[in-house]
């Protein structure tokens, strides 16, 4: 082959690559194609990282619950007005009030999520119910800057929430249960929860196909036992199996999110009772986590939840043996990518080693996690490895440059 001929298919390469690329900035077709170069990218990378199980901890002796010291005990105090308190103490509360058998919120304003948007999605969804104007793009832009971003925290959702429609009342709790969502929803207001999903196909050799999801329940069918979800993946009005939603909301703790109009602040005081108090549910969450563990000692989530909850109450040694336990137990290989518990608790426990080796594993499979690049970059820290901290912490601020908590410690490690 000549060289004029070298040279004719050398420009015709370089040429088709810059179109590519001029192409690819254009919104329409960016928004399209996206996905389907960080899914090849991700397939790649699982090539490159094989998808291993989460990694065990240094060999440790298994820990019966009873032996964790126990949160300590709450009184719980919620604010009916301004001038009264009500004490809720964690007796038993009085029977619910009678509810329908059947309920069934009408909501018409279904909408399918974009890419790793599943949360803004859904919170949309919930803001829609109550007339707010807007989509899943108005939160997406505020919260979550990146489209690759993969994950989105409870506590964001509710900041949008309470400071873009904040003619709202917002909270969020842990340790719900299904007679708790039916008075809700018979009291008129969705909940909305986060729970397991799986991927109908794999994005990475042995890919578990674990993965979050974001739920607004919008009503129930006791005699059917089924709850109604709207789902931004599946579709609109998916029936969902009791024992099925609970199953899948327990490996988040059962959190849940609640968002209603002023006017219906004494209903939810009423059908939440002691858990309106966060430290309450934290409680009662722990309470769940210790009954399921006696039940089964080998289920990972449970002993995740006690993890979880120990954190809440700065019991960081406690909240690291039982996140061994759930690491014995077996964890999905996305778990750290959606909560970040064991984290803390390593750090706090001086447990280095394992921090490192566990955000690491995080980031071979979520590389552009802000939380694990923050806790890999702490851990690096320790460790004595101060480039190596940095450029984790400034990677962080390349994933989200919102994240404040990446801001402080690139701050703090620079003495600025």
């Amino acid at each position: 082959m000549t060289q004029r001929k070298l040279l004719i298919i050398a420009g015709i390469v370089v040429g088709a690559a810059f179109l590519a690329v001029m192409l690819y900035q254009i919104p329409y077709i960016h928004q399209r194609a996206a996905w389907r170069l960080d899914l090849a990218y991700t397939y790649l990378r699982g090539v490159v990282y094989p998808a291993d199980a989460v990694p065990t901890p240094k060999p440790v002796t298994a820990v019966p619950v009873e032996a964790l010291n126990p949160s300590p005990t709450v009184t719980a105090t919620a604010t009916v007005t301004s001038t009264q308190v009500l004490e809720i103490t964690s007796t038993p509360a009085p029977s619910p009030t009678p509810i329908p058998e059947k309920v069934d919120l009408p909501y018409y304003g279904w909408e399918q999520q974009d890419w790793n948007n599943c949360g803004p999605a859904a919170l949309s969804m919930y803001l829609n119910f109550y007339g707010w104007e807007g989509n899943q793009f108005d939160i997406s832009n505020v919260i979550k800057p990146t489209r690759g971003d993969r994950n989105v925290n409870i506590e964001e959702l509710a900041h949008f929430s309470r400071n873009y429609a904040g003619w709202l009342e917002t909270q969020y709790r842990v340790g719900g249960d299904l007679e708790l969502l039916k008075q809700l929803l018979a009291a008129g207001i969705p909940v909305m929860i986060e729970s397991s999903f799986y991927f109908g196909g794999p994005y990475w050799p042995n890919d578990d196909l674990w993965a979050a999801h974001y739920l607004l329940v919008t009503g129930y069918d006791s005699e059917a036992g089924t709850f109604t979800v709207q789902d931004t993946y599946r579709g609109p009005n998916q029936t969902l199996k009791a024992g099925t939603l609970d199953e899948n909301w327990q490996s988040f703790n059962r959190v849940f999110v609640l968002i209603y109009l002023p006017a219906q602040k004494e209903s939810v005081l009423d059908i939440l009772g002691p858990l309106w108090d966060d430290t309450y549910s934290h409680q009662r969450a722990m309470e769940m986590a210790e009954a399921e563990i006696a039940t089964d000692p080998e289920d990972a989530f449970a002993w995740f939840n006690l993890g979880s909850n120990h954190v809440y109450f700065e019991q960081y040694e406690q909240a690291a043996q039982a996140y061994d336990q759930a690491r014995q137990a077996g964890l999905p290989q996305r778990m750290m990518r959606y909560q970040f518990g064991p984290f803390l608790a390593y750090f706090h426990s001086d447990r280095i080693d394992e921090l490192v080796s566990l955000s690491k594993y995080t980031l071979q499979r979520t590389p552009n996690s802000e939380e694990a690049l923050l806790w890999h970059g702490w851990g690096l820290y320790r460790q004595g490895d101060f480039n190596g901290a940095v450029a984790d912490f400034r990677a962080a601020l390349e994933a989200n440059y919102l994240y404040t908590d990446a801001q402080y410690a690139l701050d703090f490690v620079l003495g600025q």
